[in-house]
């Protein structure tokens, strides 16, 4: 029964973070909003995003190392509490009537900082209470939570935008901030048994600089297993493209496009985030069942082909939604089948390291996108799709002329070349071949079973039942 008692500790945990990303992730929405009304740009909403991610970027490597240093379980209440602190400060500046943008700017910076810590503990707390046949279902469980966050966040903050306005939006958050820490709270995360590096070191970590060293052990042992190298790095272009248009400037194309419609932009993303849930649900089927290597190359090609060629060319919400549901669908298969690789793939000791650096890396594209995005759209695409401009003729057939059509043309751009990097990945053997050309990693759930000598059928059937 132990196995079964791991897994209600995940589901207690998921629970948690699903409602404080949802609080999260209105007030983001309500803040993107309010920022806009107060420009009216596309490179303020990309400044949003490129606040968000530079430090998520630039503090995962150190979030990493302590994540397997630490008890994860204290790494999440740390990470969760500073955000809720944040969060707070956020509240008085504007009911006090002193929130500027730069204070919102500030704001991203801090959340994305605090996520460096909390999804590296996240993730590498699961891999400690699922074995390996259950990770894939919920990864496909995790994805269909964030996917259901995406639902409810938008549309829950468009109606405490008019119920209250922002002080509401952001009181909610804070108290499913509290609710989240109460779970956390009452959990117990079990610790990896260290490695042969981590034996070897001793107290080492405790040394000047040792941090370095252990983030080394996390590449090195990347490096040495080519497929998983390649792979973070596959992500690391994905990400680069779509920072582009799906980061950078979608929810500008829609506000541009529908007069600054908030709820219409709202709607739009609610039924892409239905799309992912239905997604979600397909990916506890899927991982696990086909290849996960296809639920990456295969369903990234589609999302990209297919979801943006769609969205570029569409002019009103009900060609966006349609786009939104090719494209939301494939996007949780394709992150539960890369998790559930890496899962299986690494020692549970080194993933707190080896996603930190995947977050490094995969998301590290994402600011250099966001800084290009809203440039881009506001000095070079945007000018050339008016009436008159350099590429009315070219592109006018296809996404028309006018506010937000050269954004359109931008989704037309990176619909080609995210494909394109899905059929050269498929062309890379060790890539293709990594499910079966990487040795798994231990499972420490089957490892901590045999260890007391306990018998894994009942505890699976008692799963099943």
């Amino acid at each position: 029964m132990k196995q079964l008692s791991e897994l209600q500790t995940f589901f207690v945990m998921w629970i948690g973070q699903l409602v404080s990303s949802t609080g999260t992730q209105m007030t983001r929405f309500a803040l993107m909003i309010w920022a806009y009304d107060r420009t009216g740009d596309a490179t303020t909403l990309a400044l949003l995003g490129f606040s968000a991610f530079i430090f998520y970027v630039t503090l995962s490597p150190i979030a990493g190392v302590w994540v397997d240093r630490l008890d994860r379980r204290i790494v999440l209440l740390l990470a969760d509490g500073c955000a809720g602190i944040s969060t707070a400060i956020v509240l008085l500046l504007f009911t006090h009537g002193t929130l500027e943008i730069w204070h919102v700017l500030i704001y991203e910076a801090l959340t994305g900082a605090f996520d460096a810590f909390q999804q590296p503990a996240f993730t590498a707390a699961t891999t400690m209470l699922l074995t390996k046949e259950q990770r894939g279902r919920m990864n496909g469980l995790r994805t269909m939570g964030w996917s259901v966050t995406r639902v409810f966040a938008p549309v829950l903050g468009t109606l405490a935008l008019a119920a209250g306005g922002l002080a509401l939006v952001i009181a909610v958050d804070l108290l499913t901030f509290i609710a989240a820490y109460s779970t956390l709270l009452l959990i117990r995360v079990p610790k990896p048994e260290p490695d042969a590096a981590d034996i070897a070191r001793g107290d080492e970590p405790r040394a000047r600089g040792a941090w370095l060293r252990e983030l080394g052990e996390a590449y090195r042992y990347l490096r040495a297993r080519k497929g998983l190298w390649y792979l973070i790095l596959l992500f690391t272009c994905f990400n680069a493209v779509a920072s582009l248009t799906y980061f950078g400037v979608f929810p500008t194309m829609i506000l541009a496009r529908t007069g600054g419609d908030a709820g219409a932009l709202a709607t739009v993303r609610a039924v892409m985030g239905i799309a992912a849930v239905v997604g979600g649900v397909a990916a506890t089927w899927w991982v696990g069942r086909i290849k996960l290597i296809h639920g990456v190359l295969g369903c990234t090609a589609i999302s990209f082909l297919a979801g943006d060629l769609l969205m570029g060319m569409s002019r009103g919400v009900s060609g966006w939604i349609v786009a939104g549901i090719v494209t939301e669908f494939f996007v949780p298969i394709l992150i539960a089948s890369k998790r559930t690789i890496i899962q299986n793939k690494v020692p549970a000791a080194l993933q707190g390291r080896v996603f930190a650096f995947d977050g490094m890396l995969a998301e590290g594209a994402i600011p250099l996108g966001y800084l290009l995005a809203g440039p881009l759209a506001d000095r070079v695409f945007e000018p050339a799709m008016q009436p008159g401009g350099a590429l009315v003729d070219v592109f006018g057939g296809v996404v028309g002329t006018g506010a937000g059509a050269g954004m359109g043309v931008m989704y037309l751009g990176t619909a080609i070349i995210g494909a394109s990097i899905c059929v050269c990945g498929y062309l890379i053997p060790a890539l293709r071949r990594v499910e079966t050309d990487t040795p798994d990693a231990i499972d420490p759930v089957r490892a901590d079973e045999a260890a007391l000598g306990l018998d894994e059928a009942p505890a699976v059937m008692a799963l099943g039942g």
